[in-house]
């Protein structure tokens, strides 16, 4: 088995682990949103706090479906840079945000996974994008 053909697996399997923990920390953010605020808070702190985790896990979301767009387009499934990278990045997420799960880590650390693990491949595949449909390029 090519390097190539062993990472579009290995892709597939962490962008969709990764997907499956962040719906889980949307589905249960009362206890992380907690973990935010000093032990005696307002429900206005609260509300302000979970606004900004809810866009962070949205903001998530959209560029999942930029990633899985060029995935299953084809544009990036057998670009070996971008599987790598991305594959790498969404397995270091999966561990990162598992860790933000249950040892209800400060709201703040899901922005620098974000960042790192989210946004980097997304913003690698919007350039593999306007490579191949806008400058009519061949995929790496």
């Amino acid at each position: 088995m090519s390097a190539v053909s062993s990472l579009v697996p290995a892709r597939f399997l962490t962008l969709t682990a990764h997907l499956v923990i962040v719906i889980t920390i949307f589905w249960s953010r009362e206890n992380n949103v907690e973990a935010c605020l000093p032990l005696d808070f307002t429900q206005d702190q609260y509300d302000k706090e979970d606004t900004k985790l809810v866009v962070a896990l949205s903001v998530t979301m959209g560029l999942f479906a930029i990633e899985l767009a060029g995935f299953f387009s084809g544009v990036s499934m057998f670009n070996c840079t971008q599987g790598l990278l991305s594959t790498a990045a969404h397995a270091s997420a999966s561990v990162a945000l598992l860790f933000f799960l249950f040892e209800q880590w400060a709201c703040e650390i899901y922005w620098w996974i974000l960042a790192f693990c989210s946004v980097l491949p997304a913003f690698v595949e919007i350039l593999l994008f306007i490579a191949v449909f806008g400058l009519k390029k061949k995929p790496l």
